[in-house]
């Protein structure tokens, strides 16, 4: 179904590439939310990738490989909201971590998963994307390359190197006090 969607777009049928976006769309915006930690920005980089894709789908050799094709253009629109955004002043205000009293697991869960958050949010867009395109895209290494742009081994290296960076942003979470920032653009 999908591979004819992806021939009658090619062919310039408005409708089928509608049917292949909205198929697309929470998948794309869940990644590019992982990737930029931000729903604004998120949604910036769908909308720049879901027209590069309408703009360039003649570009597309294998219909069956399109999903691949569609989250390599995402994720280089995500590396250009990134660099959007890196230029709105950002403002840290320093707080003390709330006594938190409650259910242990679920406050244990919701700890771990929030220094996580901050661990995540020290990496760069780069670190990010490949740690999202292999854990929560589950793609095979090769494809994930293909994803990238980028050659099997430079995402091997990239992964090992981004997976030390979160755990190093991890540990030095565990010795920093919280650190909350509010950007203000």
């Amino acid at each position: 179904m999908q591979r004819d969607l992806v021939l009658r777009a090619r062919s310039g049928d408005h409708d089928a590439f509608t049917a292949l976006a909205a198929e697309a769309f929470d998948r794309l915006h869940r990644t590019a939310r992982l990737i930029l930690r931000s729903d604004e920005l998120a949604a910036d980089a769908v909308q720049e990738a879901l027209m590069a894709a309408w703009l360039h789908i003649r570009a597309v050799r294998d219909p069956d490989r399109f999903d691949a094709w569609l989250h390599r253009l995402l994720v280089h629109a995500c590396y250009r909201e990134a660099r959007r955004a890196k230029h709105r002043e950002i403002v840290e205000i320093h707080m003390t971590a709330p006594d938190a009293r409650g259910d242990g697991d679920a406050q244990d869960q919701t700890a771990r998963r929030d220094q996580l958050e901050r661990g995540f949010r020290r990496l760069t867009p780069e670190q990010r994307a490949v740690l999202v395109v292999h854990h929560y895209l589950a793609l095979p290494d090769a494809e994930a390359a293909i994803v990238l742009d980028i050659a099997l081994g430079t995402f091997k290296s990239r992964l090992n190197r981004a997976s030390a960076a979160l755990r190093a942003a991890l540990e030095a979470d565990e010795r920093t006090p919280i650190l909350v920032k509010e950007s203000i653009a």
